[in-house]
């Protein structure tokens, strides 16, 4: 197999670096006509005919031999069987990637809190978990087990009573790291299902699929696009693009450790995106070396080199200064900040996803076990997103309270301001409890 590299060379000094930056950065996830039709088509016929299209779909796209919903059921004793399936070695990473995530988010979990004002009144804020959380897990070849536990722990850490997991199975092909992952996860039902339509049954619900409050986890432009379109009928975690990193470096770190950093996001698939951003011109080069020199060794060579070669970069910048701020301009999933002292760096990054720090701090331990969600915004949402956590599980409530003295004393006050946007029964029901002027 023959690769080659031809990475991007950027110079912020250069007068049409913003514009060269634009264009690099830029992906577009809006699925194509046809595409949106057909997905609108699957959820049209799983809201009309429930299981049976299920089956159906799953059938003619999954190429899974199954004649009733039955059979796209796995219950929580082939779960645990998966358990024995695995190798000890396997089950001993996933168990302890799995107390990671969870201690580390447990710390994310949120109280409900009231406080009481001078006159009796009582204002607050009730924290409550969905009822049941929908979980997509990509199957077959492209099996995720790290996903399952990033997105069911989160969830169970919250206190929602329920997690479904849909994972599909093409040609039968079952992954039993994923099966093992999801019981360790604490997930309460798996079906069999993928595609639009899995998304369908989770948001609407079937005779035998259970709808559900939230849809999360990963999936192909026909989950995404399903997930766009029952988003207001359930909740939704993103519409993730392609997979990002960003290594800013100050040359000192070993070139080959920074050239298999932007591999581990590369060898996703041909829109990932690898950048390295550095003040020091020969460190670039002698990174573009690296590449050149590891990337024939790589078992995804293609997959890499067409993203690394599509749009991937290396960005020569004036100094340090110069490069934090291209980063917060990228707003990248997963920055690196691979420097002698990322700690000092710290307080000026204000856009990205999950923030890697030091040279031995590779994104690929995000990935995996480090503690943190893996399941974070891309496409430079950072600038207005957050990484999944245990608050995407739990909603609030306000909590109004008044006394009879704090009832009359905010009477006054709405009654002006409701008078002013002319709602006059906002005005008189605020006013029926002001005290000595009842009735008014």
């Amino acid at each position: 197999m023959t690769v080659s590299t031809a990475i991007a060379r950027l110079n912020a000094a250069d007068q049409d670096f913003a514009r060269h930056l634009d264009h690099l950065l830029s992906w577009e996830s809006v699925s194509d006509d046809a595409v949106n039709q057909r997905v609108l088509d699957i959820i049209k016929a799983v809201r009309e005919r429930g299981d049976a299209a299920l089956v159906e779909f799953t059938q003619r796209f999954d190429g899974v031999d199954a004649t009733s919903i039955n059979d796209l059921i796995l219950d929580r004793a082939r779960l645990e069987l998966a358990l024995t399936r695995i190798t000890p070695v396997q089950r001993e990473a996933l168990e302890k990637a799995a107390n990671r995530v969870r201690i580390y988010h447990e710390r994310q979990k949120q109280d409900s809190w009231q406080y009481t004002e001078a006159d009796g009144t009582v204002l607050g804020q009730k924290v409550t978990p969905l009822d049941r959380a929908g979980l997509y897990v990509p199957g077959g070849k492209a099996s995720y087990p790290s996903s399952v536990l990033m997105n069911a722990i989160p969830a169970k850490v919250a206190g929602v009573a329920e997690v479904v997991m849909v994972v599909p199975t093409p040609r039968g092909e079952v992954n039993e790291l994923v099966l093992a992952a999801a019981c360790i996860a604490g997930v309460d039902r798996v079906f069999t299902l993928g595609g639009a339509q899995a998304v369908a049954a989770l948001a609407y619900g079937t005779e035998s699929v259970p709808q559900v409050d939230k849809i999360v986890g990963p999936g192909n432009i026909y989950v995404a696009t399903a997930k766009r379109h029952v988003f207001g009928q359930v909740g939704i975690d993103m519409i993730a693009g392609p997979s990002e990193i960003l290594v800013v470096c100050d040359g000192q770190t070993d070139p080959d450790w920074i050239a298999m950093d932007l591999f581990s996001q590369a060898e996703h698939d041909e829109d990932a995106q690898a950048i390295l951003v550095s003040p020091d011109a020969e460190f670039l080069d002698r990174v573009a070396a690296s590449i050149g020199k590891l990337l024939p060794t790589m078992e995804r060579a293609e997959i890499i080199e067409k993203s690394i070669n599509g749009r991937g970069a290396l960005i020569q910048v004036r100094d340090m200064q110069q490069a934090i701020e291209v980063a917060n301009r990228i707003a990248p999933e997963h920055l690196e900040l691979s420097v002698a002292d990322p700690q000092a760096w710290l307080p000026q990054i204000r856009h990205a996803g999950a923030i890697f720090m030091g040279r031995h701090t590779s994104e690929a331990l995000g990935d995996y076990c480090a503690g943190p969600n893996h399941v974070l915004p891309t496409s430079g949402t950072a600038r207005f997103s957050s990484p999944l956590g245990v608050y995407d599980f739990q909603k609030r409530s306000s909590i109004i309270f008044c006394s009879e003295q704090g009832a009359s004393e905010l009477g006054h006050t709405a009654s002006v301001l409701a008078r002013g946007e002319s709602l006059t029964a906002h005005a008189r029901s605020a006013e029926y409890r002001i005290l000595n002027e009842k009735g008014n």
